[in-house]
């Protein structure tokens, strides 16, 4: 296994720690005072549009994908340390670059499983940052971490599909220019195999019978950059049997292929979040004094900065030695070590955050540093993406398969 960047990597990471330095950072409160000052909440800062223009005139732009006929046809070891760059602000960054979920799955989905009219009509607008899209799959009313719960009725009436049912956490909807739902819902509820009984379905936004109920807030905060977590129903809205993704009973199998470039990318940018807190809690510790001396004197900040450095640095090689399986083997041969990461990144950079935020003071639960925001990104990962004690149970039987 090596590590070491080669020259595309370095050449990206160069221009992308100069976009970030440049326009990324002094954005982020611009974009701030921006928004309050917008008719709703939901509509997007000109700033925003600024960082993606300027994103995309130096060829920071579908840095996710693979294949290069519609991305930067990176691997995902190239693609690591720029989704680290990224992650250092969650909330610009990876949307200045088209790489901001749930667009980057979908986009993933619509690439792989969809076919050509489908392509044309969505993943086009998609790649061109045209329009947002949403991926709607967890429900409300039954637990959600086991897909084949989802209780959706995806009907087929003569050339259409009948959608009914209620979504939440659904990411991207609240933003008026999200034009498409991909839908998991149950074709087949009674089939024998029940992993073979749900599929995916395209349901434009404007469909009859799509409402878009409310903004679910995640710790307070509604995530207004991508777009919000919507709760979502579906009245009986009708579809073309030409909306389906791949072929009926496939959606189980296409959410896996989806959720798992999702995770790496997710403990990429979570890498940077920590290295942000990292940031933060050296300039505050040389920046205050506390009962004499300075915060950097004091042996129990050196304890926290010491441990934060040792962690990131051991986290982010399991996400390069992860990102190099899936290069090499495939995601499913990478399967033990997908889990690893994500069981093992956010819980770490969920303390990493903590311990910011606590040498903050009052500070670091403010709106005045970005601490909060990242703390509640970062704990949610420990449920979204499958929760964590999924993949423990998962991963724990792989290991003890071994020894029966």
């Amino acid at each position: 296994m090596d590590f070491a960047y080669d020259a595309r990597t370095e050449e990206l990471r160069a221009k992308l720690l100069a976009f970030m330095d440049e326009y990324v950072y002094p954005a982020e409160q611009v974009a701030h005072e921006q928004r309050a000052r917008l008719a709703s909440p939901w509509d997007t800062p000109q700033v925003v549009e600024d960082l993606k223009a300027e994103a995309r005139r130096q060829g920071l732009w579908n840095l996710f994908l693979p294949d290069a006929e519609h991305g930067a046809g990176l691997t995902n070891l190239q693609y690591a340390p720029l989704a680290e760059i990224t992650g250092r602000s969650p909330q610009l960054a990876p949307t200045a670059t088209n790489c901001a979920a749930p667009d980057t799955g979908n986009m993933e989905v619509l690439a792989q499983f969809a076919d050509e009219a489908q392509r044309k009509q969505w993943l086009e607008p998609l790649l061109a940052g045209e329009i947002r899209s949403a991926f709607a799959m967890t429900e409300p009313d039954v637990a959600s971490s086991d897909a084949t719960n989802i209780t959706t009725h995806i009907e087929r009436d003569g050339d259409e599909y009948v959608v009914t049912g209620r979504k939440w956490y659904i990411s991207g909807a609240m933003n008026p220019d999200c034009g498409i739902f991909i839908v998991m819902g149950k074709t087949d509820p009674d089939g024998e195999d029940i992993r073979r009984q749900q599929s995916m379905v395209l349901v434009p936004r404007d469909t009859p019978g799509v409402t878009v109920n409310r903004a679910m807030r995640v710790f307070g905060y509604e995530d207004h950059y991508h777009g919000g977590h919507a709760e979502v129903t579906f009245d009986h809205a009708r579809v073309p049997v030409t909306n389906l993704i791949g072929e009926e009973g496939g959606g189980f199998a296409i959410a896996q292929a989806r959720l798992g470039p999702g995770r790496i990318h997710h403990c990429m940018r979570l890498i940077g979040m920590a290295e942000r807190a990292i940031e933060l809690m050296c300039r505050r510790a040389v920046s205050r004094e506390a009962f004499g001396k300075a915060l950097a004197q004091q042996g129990v900040v050196h304890n926290w900065i010491a441990d934060a450095r040792v962690t990131v640095e051991q986290l982010r090689l399991l996400v390069l030695k992860t990102a190099w399986l899936m290069d090499t083997v495939g995601n499913r041969g990478a399967h033990t070590e997908i889990q690893a990461i994500k069981i093992a990144t956010p819980r770490a950079v969920v303390d990493i955050i903590d311990r910011a935020i606590q040498l903050h003071g009052a500070g670091g639960v403010s709106q005045d540093f970005p601490l909060a925001e990242l703390y509640a990104g970062a704990r949610t990962l420990m449920i979204a993406d499958g929760p964590d004690e999924v993949h423990q149970r998962s991963l724990a039987r792989r290991e003890i398969k071994k020894y029966l």
